[in-house]
């Protein structure tokens, strides 16, 4: 199993402070006809695809077509980590940079470079876990929760980062009784049907990941939340690493200053992204700092290499990108309200140009949320279901839900049907496409993108 580290260090106090982006409102459109955009609807499952889903039908009690839907999201739209590779699948075992600010369901391993398992070696693990499992109830995140750390007890890494897949306290990965460390990132709305209707009950369920006598990093925080968690902590002996308190991180002259009780670490800019990223970098470096025990002399690469698909990414070299070369094509898997206030500062920053979204998203989320902070920054909104999910909010309720808050909307038929509008009237646009990981993987799918 991984290594694991005590952490006998003391933070001093220091005090924040967060300055706010400058809103910049978009030119607006200039009409143009275009020659409509096609985009191919048609997906074959490769053979191994097929096997896995036949073998491991009765295993997770779902009809072969549900299963197969699955799979091939997860391993060729990949959500939002989109891997295209023939022979691999996204194994949840990836290199540390890339893993830091992720807060969705990956487990990954630390090493000197990306590992992807094959998916036979995947279907091997799942089969040794349903002999395990002997029958006995048990989910699909539960069951490739169990593979996900059986493969990665066998690699040999620095570290393993399980990334909480919903809330902490009652989650699949919470089962680790002494970790080297507890880590948690910005809390926000979103699944409230499980983890509660208030930041203090979703506080709660997240500070359920803290384990007696093992040090805590905090990011930015609610002050509500805050609170829970460190009372959390507090209750558990908990050596706390609080943003504002114990560590901070900014931007200064283009670069990521950080600072903690070490001293402080002048930075490239993190290439990922959007403002919020320096918190998130900061996150990261105070984890380290502490798990390093100063043997790490050059943090550059935690910002420099940081890859993360589907969070403010910007397409290139895509299907997309060649159907429409005069179009700046952004895509943002985020679907809670701090994902659209990130998504929106960050549009508040570029240069100004007609900007549009086509929006997709979950029927269980927060769609005036998520919208609200887009009014400023978006021409026009056009809503579209995610293909092939049964959970999503029509295009058209989408669409509504935009009008509601200010944004003058449409509803189409497609993401292809949602492009072709926007071209015949545009010449040069911005575009963002967003509202779920789901309809990013589709995207992603799309343009045949792979792990870097």
């Amino acid at each position: 199993m991984p290594k694991t580290t005590k952490v006998k260090k003391k933070v001093t106090k220091t005090k924040a402070k967060v300055s706010k982006p400058k809103t910049k409102v978009a030119a607006k459109p200039k009409a143009a006809a275009k020659a409509p955009i096609k985009i191919s609807k048609t997906y074959v499952p490769k053979d191994t695809e097929k096997y896995m889903c036949e073998k491991h039908k009765v295993f997770f009690r779902m009809r072969l077509t549900e299963w197969k839907k699955e799979l091939v999201k997860a391993n060729n739209e990949a959500l939002y980590f989109g891997s295209m590779d023939d022979n691999s699948i996204s194994a949840d075992v990836v290199d540390q940079a890339r893993s830091y600010t992720d807060k969705n369901v990956e487990m990954k391993a630390i090493n000197s470079q990306i590992k992807l398992i094959t998916e036979i070696e995947l279907s091997q693990l799942l089969d040794e876990c349903y002999k395990a499992n002997a029958g006995k109830e048990i989910t699909y995140f539960e069951i490739t929760t169990c593979a996900a750390m059986l493969a990665m007890s066998r690699k040999n890494a620095d570290y393993t980062l399980l990334e909480v897949g919903l809330g902490g306290r009652l989650d699949a990965t919470n089962v680790v009784e002494k970790p080297a460390i507890a880590v948690i990132t910005p809390i926000s709305f979103d699944h409230e049907q499980f983890l509660g209707n208030s930041i203090e009950k979703i506080a709660s369920e997240k500070a359920g990941i803290i384990k007696r006598n093992t040090p805590v990093v905090i990011s930015l925080q609610d002050d509500q939340a805050s609170k829970i968690i460190e009372d959390r902590a507090l209750e558990l002996n908990a050596p706390i690493y609080s943003y504002g308190k114990d560590w901070l991180a900014w931007e200064e002259r283009g670069r990521l200053i950080y600072q903690d009780s070490q001293g402080l670490l002048d930075l490239p800019y993190p290439n990922l992204a959007g403002g919020h990223q320096i918190i998130n970098a900061g996150c990261a470096l105070q984890t380290l700092r502490l798990l390093d025990n100063g043997q790490i002399k050059n943090f550059d690469s935690v910002t420099t290499n940081a890859s993360w698909p589907a969070r403010m990414q910007k397409l290139k070299d895509g299907v997309l990108n060649k159907l429409y070369p005069s179009a700046e094509i952004w895509l943002d898997g985020g679907h809670n309200p701090a994902a659209g206030e990130a998504i929106a500062a960050h549009l508040s920053k570029l240069k100004p140009r007609p900007t549009y979204a086509i929006c997709g998203m979950l029927n269980t989320k927060d769609i005036k949320g998520f919208m609200k902070p887009l009014a400023s920054q978006i021409d026009k909104l056009f809503g579209i279901s995610i293909p092939e999910e049964n959970n999503t909010l029509p295009g058209h309720e989408t669409s509504q839900e935009a009008e509601n808050v200010g944004i003058v909307s449409k509803s189409c038929d497609s993401l292809e049907s949602a492009l072709n509008l926007i071209k015949q009237n545009t010449e040069n646009p911005r575009i963002i496409i967003c509202g779920s990981l789901y309809l990013a993987g589709h995207v992603l799918a799309l343009q045949k993108y792979e792990i870097n």
